[in-house]
């Protein structure tokens, strides 16, 4: 059979995405968008339930804690039973004794130096604190502070806590509101949590729980 001058049309290419190429980006996409998102929710967690960064806002427990330092807050430190010890560096908010008038919003950062049935005195004869008569070494003064100026002598209740900061002559704490709801003291519910880390400044980054008392 002649078949010359007679010329077979070339296949035309589909130039259409391939089928597969273009639900693979978008699943790519997908998993991505859900990754991030994941991850988001997890540091949220983190967040609220287990570590949170606090900004020492004064010089009144330096020099443990500077102005502007940033602590990592142990947020699980108090949770399935176990209760603020005496030398813990916690922050609390402080609504309702601290603050009587306001109902959140408040939080401190001071040094735990009496739990709930202690009693807890200024001072000795030798101007230390005492806590069930008993002398504290409060190696983490500021140099130069005395343990108090303010003389007292407080039975703390049950569930509530008495706190100071390490820079007695800059601090207004516990002895400072003698006068307010719980005689100064915090309650233990109103703990945020146990500041355990310096991460910021960088020159500064490491832990609080060596300079517990």
């Amino acid at each position: 059979m002649d078949t010359e001058g007679r010329h077979t049309p070339p296949t035309e290419r589909d130039r259409a995405p391939h089928p597969g190429r273009g639900r693979g980006r978008r699943s790519r996409s997908v998993r991505r968008t859900a990754l991030a998102a994941g991850a988001a929710g997890v540091l949220l967690l983190i967040h609220a339930f287990v570590v949170e960064p606090f900004r020492i806002p004064s010089d009144s427990m330096a020099n443990t804690l500077e102005t502007g330092d940033r602590a990592l807050v142990n947020k699980l430190a108090y949770r399935f039973g176990n209760l603020p010890a005496r030398g813990d560096v916690v922050v609390f908010d402080g609504a309702g004794s601290f603050d009587p008038a306001r109902s959140g919003g408040s939080d401190y950062v001071k040094r735990v130096v009496g739990v709930g049935g202690d009693r807890v005195t200024c001072c000795d004869e030798r101007g230390r604190i005492e806590v069930n008569g008993e002398p504290v070494d409060e190696a983490y003064l500021h140099p130069g502070d005395r343990p108090s100026a303010v003389p007292f002598d407080v039975e703390v209740p049950e569930g509530r806590l008495w706190v100071m900061g390490d820079h007695r002559s800059r601090s207004s704490d516990s002895r400072d509101h003698l006068g307010s709801p719980g005689g100064g003291t915090v309650p233990v519910d109103r703990v945020v949590g146990r500041a355990d880390w310096i991460v910021w400044p960088v020159e500064r980054i490491g832990s609080l729980r060596g300079r517990h008392g």
